[in-house]
């Protein structure tokens, strides 16, 4: 029994498991589409109604899904381990993850204390740190940024209440 060429240049392939994915994403968009016009209107005054993200998503899911049947009808084919940029020889970093979930941790325990602001900027900034990165003020003024930013865009912006922890008032 002799084996299909894949390297060979216009060798077809019938791809299954491709077109179970495109199949499964198209079934999957279909579902929250259907499922979306059930939704009903919320207040007048939102200017993003609720079911505005189903049919993004869902609209998204079933056009992702007939690209890749497309692309794998083509011949397309993903890369095999060429694409990974992970060496599947060694072993997890056992300490690495500990010390993310560590910061996680934190900020579920202090978040309410301190408020999103302050954990935030702990948690964006603690984990640079722990991934390898050697700026700890760079990385502390980008989690201020990003935490303060995201607190603004939460609350002000979208009306969700985020804790503000001892900055109440502040913020």
């Amino acid at each position: 029994m002799t084996t299909p060429d894949l390297d060979r240049p216009g060798s077809r392939v019938v791809d299954k498991a491709q077109y179970g994915l495109a199949a499964f994403l198209v079934l999957a968009g279909g579902y929250v589409l259907v499922d979306a016009a059930g939704l009903e209107d919320g207040f007048a005054d939102q200017p993003v109604q609720p079911y505005t993200i189903p049919y993004v998503v869902g609209g998204v899911l079933a056009l992702l899904g007939v690209l890749l049947a497309v692309a794998t009808a083509r011949g397309d084919r993903p890369e095999a381990e060429e694409g990974e940029d992970v060496d599947l020889t060694q072993g997890t970093d056992v300490r690495t993850v500990g010390l993310l979930a560590l910061v996680l941790v934190a900020n579920i325990a202090l978040i309410d204390v301190l408020g999103w602001a302050i954990t935030g900027a702990l948690l964006f900034a603690g984990s640079a740190v722990v991934l390898g990165s050697r700026s700890w003020v760079r990385d502390l003024a980008v989690g201020v940024a990003l935490s303060v930013g995201s607190w603004y865009g939460f609350y002000v912006g979208l009306g969700i209440p985020i804790p503000a922890g001892i900055l109440d008032g502040v913020l």
